[in-house]
């Protein structure tokens, strides 16, 4: 009879553990990337009856295990980019200055005073190391952020497309080098473009259509080569001739381009060739001159006024960083002043096999045990370890519902083994009153 005591008190101390990890789901129903656990009970088997058929009596229960459930957690929307959510079975990468890796699924990343992105801990985010190129080159280690740039890229194409009033007159180009652009009356037109040297210096190169004759159009380059003054010059498309060699633009009897030339038509006409501009900015520290090839494709010639249809060129300066994003491939871009995008680096999540066998430590964090097995690791979007959202934390996998019914039945076990208990004495004491 005194068994049945311990067996009651086996129920006690089983469903108050049980009560314990019930609590702990329901207080970190809001922690992000929160993992609800989830008690296991298992019975005693203590002491077998001989006789002619032999008899098992239980000697209550226990909590054999209490297992981590991996469930996926909502995604919540938020406005910080560098919120990250795992949508899959991967964990982030952490690493402690100085000290252990740790995994986690608590995105809640920002950028320290270091210029380091680090988690509500300070330990520092692993990802894939990017060259200058953009390119992974598969060395794991800090994102680092302070003092990022974009370095500048020199202009060398200009691409020009432009309608020319086919009832314009014809006039006579006039220009001197100095320190003023050709006056009124000596083009028909002009358009304007700011370009880059390696230097990221802005340059404005202005281009001036003179029409010739029927059909017959030059376009004639200018741009300032000092750094410190005004000196006006017009590009020589071709030094080996004498003067300033401008480029002739020809259409048909439709308006349409027929041929583009420096100093001989085409044959067959070619509308789509591209002189060079060799442009000096040497005043500027840049040593060689900058080539630079203009392209005229698909310019017409109707009677309509003339105008910029579209101009455009591949250069820009040095930009500072001002934000950054991640996209579902995790790849951490910087966004610069310059308009430019450049790859910094690529979040590595890693998978465990028995992930539920990783020792909880607090914090969101979590350590490799030798139940859990090694981790693997890899890109998002790779080897099943899923993908990463930016501006997104996924919230606790807690079912309050769920945890409310455990609660419940908790509790009625618990105070069903109490009554074991209080039963138990009652028969007790009505042994000893058979003493009396």
């Amino acid at each position: 009879m005194l068994t049945s005591l311990f067996t009651g008190i086996s129920g006690l101390n089983a469903n108050g553990l049980a009560l314990s990890v019930i609590g702990d789901n329901i207080a970190n129903a809001n922690t992000v990337g929160f993992k609800a656990s989830r008690a296991n009970f298992a019975d005693i088997l203590s002491q077998t009856l001989g006789g002619a058929s032999a008899m098992q009596v239980g000697r209550g229960t226990m909590i054999i295990d209490i297992q981590k459930l991996f469930t996926q957690g909502t995604l919540e929307t938020t406005s910080n980019p560098l919120d990250l959510a795992i949508e899959g079975d991967g964990f982030f990468v952490v690493q402690q200055p100085n000290g252990p890796t740790y995994y986690t699924r608590a995105g809640q990343f920002r950028v320290n005073k270091d210029g380091y992105i680090v988690d509500p801990n300070g330990y520092l985010l692993q990802a894939y190391q990017m060259d200058v190129n953009g390119n992974v080159t598969g060395a794991i280690g800090n994102v680092y952020l302070a003092g990022l740039m974009s370095d500048p890229s020199a202009t060398d194409l200009i691409t020009t497309q432009v309608n020319l009033d086919s009832r314009e007159d014809t006039t006579t180009w006039s220009f001197t080098s100095g320190s003023t652009l050709p006056v009124a009356g000596t083009y028909n037109y002009s358009t304007a473009i700011t370009i880059y040297d390696s230097q990221g210096n802005p340059h404005l190169v202005y281009t001036y259509f003179c029409k010739t004759a029927a059909n017959t159009w030059e376009a004639h380059v200018v741009y300032n080569n000092s750094a410190t003054g005004t000196n006006y010059v017009e590009v020589d498309f071709d030094s080996g001739t004498a003067g300033t060699q401008p480029v002739t633009i020809a259409f048909d009897s439709n308006g349409a381009l027929s041929d583009v030339y420096v100093t001989t038509p085409h044959t067959p006409p070619d509308p789509t060739f591209r002189p060079t501009a060799a442009l000096d900015f040497s005043s500027w520290g840049v040593t060689s001159p900058q080539n630079v090839d203009i392209d005229l494709n698909n310019s017409t010639q109707y009677g309509s006024s003339n105008a910029v249809v579209f101009q455009n060129q591949n250069g820009y300066s040095a930009g500072n960083l001002i934000a950054v994003t991640v996209d579902q491939d995790g790849v951490i871009s910087g966004v610069f002043t310059n308009g430019q995008v450049k790859k910094v680096a690529q979040v590595v999540l890693a998978k465990f096999v028995a992930a539920h066998n990783l020792t909880k430590v607090g914090n969101n964090l979590y350590l490799e045990s030798y139940a859990s097995g090694g981790p693997t690791y890899g890109a998002p979007g790779t080897v099943g370890v899923g993908k990463v959202y930016a501006n997104s934390l996924e919230a606790s996998n807690v079912d309050l519902a769920e945890e409310f019914i455990r609660m419940i039945a908790a509790q009625r076990a618990y105070q069903a083994n109490v009554r074991v208990i209080t039963t138990t004495d009652n028969m007790l004491n009505e042994l000893m009153n058979i003493v009396r």
